[in-house]
């Protein structure tokens, strides 16, 4: 039904800035809540933004609320994370899945995911 393709990750300083992008195929893009988690090594994946088939409402982790911004343009089947202030903490690989239904910070909750992007922050 969905595949996913995330881009827009790197290197940066910590204090700077990123804009991870997602672009989703298929004709059901604006079925699905959109997320994005990220993982580091070592660590469980873990939940960092949501936002739903209209994009009326966001969800964050507190971890990145008030630095991240999650928005989506179902128009151009596109998920997007912009990700300011960014801390070495934020190191990780980033991916953009599709919820079938759920629990937006659960991970088992969606059902389509992309292979992830590097975001690495130095500082």
């Amino acid at each position: 039904q969905v595949q996913l393709v995330e881009s827009g990750g790197g290197l940066v300083q910590a204090g700077g800035s990123l804009r991870l992008s997602c672009a989703a195929s298929g004709r059901t893009f604006s079925s699905y809540t959109m997320g994005w988690f990220r993982q580091a090594p070592g660590k469980e994946r873990e939940f960092v933004a949501a936002i739903t088939r209209s994009g009326a409402t966001t969800f964050y982790a507190d971890s990145v609320k008030g630095r991240f911004t999650i928005t989506r343009d179902n128009a151009k089947n596109t998920v997007y994370l912009q990700m300011d202030s960014l801390k070495p903490e934020d190191t990780a690989v980033y991916y953009c899945a599709a919820e079938g239904g759920g629990y937006y910070y659960r991970p088992q909750d969606y059902t389509y995911w992309g292979q992830g992007t590097q975001v690495t922050v130095s500082s």
